[in-house]
């Protein structure tokens, strides 16, 4: 499968880029996409919910009445499950939701996504670019000569660019990441897959 590299300002550059059948062209797996993402997102939260059980509200140390004589159910403390202000019972407690894929499900799960975003023409190959420093103009104006501007993009550079980041994270829909760091779900999560040209082999690579 062949791509057409395209300029800043939104012009084909006359380049093309050959992608991988074996990344771009396989029959996707569903089910694996389903546990890739299920546990991407699992694997954001952070477990700490936390309720208060009987023995850890403040008060409730005097025995509220007396138990007999005055015609009312007993009670030990006014700190009892039952009581507005007391504990709660079987509350939330503190647990990691951490899921974990072997390195097959995650390589399949994402070769899924790139083939899913080939067969619905949503990749965009555009030369490399960095900015002389974090410009959220210059990449809006790269945006719209693409004609992508205001549909949810997720932009693959080839390592490090941390001018590139900080000029795409104050535009909405917008998200930069290294292409070696992006997960199946970052890679479905969009409508528009913008990829710098040497991205493309890094991308693979660790696929592969």
């Amino acid at each position: 499968m062949k791509l057409e590299v395209y300029k800043q300002d939104g012009t084909k550059s006359g380049e093309t880029v050959e992608l991988s059948k074996e990344i771009f062209e396989i029959e996707p797996n569903d089910h694996v996409l389903y546990l890739a993402v299920k546990a991407f997102l699992a694997n954001q939260r952070q477990g700490t919910h936390k309720s208060k059980e009987r023995s850890e509200v403040s008060g409730g140390g005097k025995k509220p009445w007396k138990q007999k004589g005055r015609g009312g159910a007993r009670a030990g403390t006014s700190r009892s499950p039952i009581w507005v202000g007391g504990g709660r019972i079987f509350g939330p407690k503190p647990h990691t939701y951490k899921q974990k894929l072997n390195k097959k499900v995650l390589s399949l799960a994402r070769k899924s996504a790139l083939s899913y975003k080939a067969k619905a023409n949503q990749i965009m190959v555009v030369e490399d670019f960095n900015f002389d420093g974090p410009k959220t103009k210059d990449f809006a104006s790269l945006l719209n000569a693409l004609k992508v501007k205001g549909k949810r993009t997720l932009l693959l550079t080839n390592g490090t660019q941390e001018n590139v980041y900080k000029s795409g994270r104050n535009i909405t829909k917008v998200n930069v990441l290294e292409a070696n760091k992006a997960s199946a779900y970052d890679l479905l999560n969009n409508q528009v897959l913008l990829v710098q040209k040497s991205a493309v082999n890094l991308l693979e690579n660790t696929i592969n």
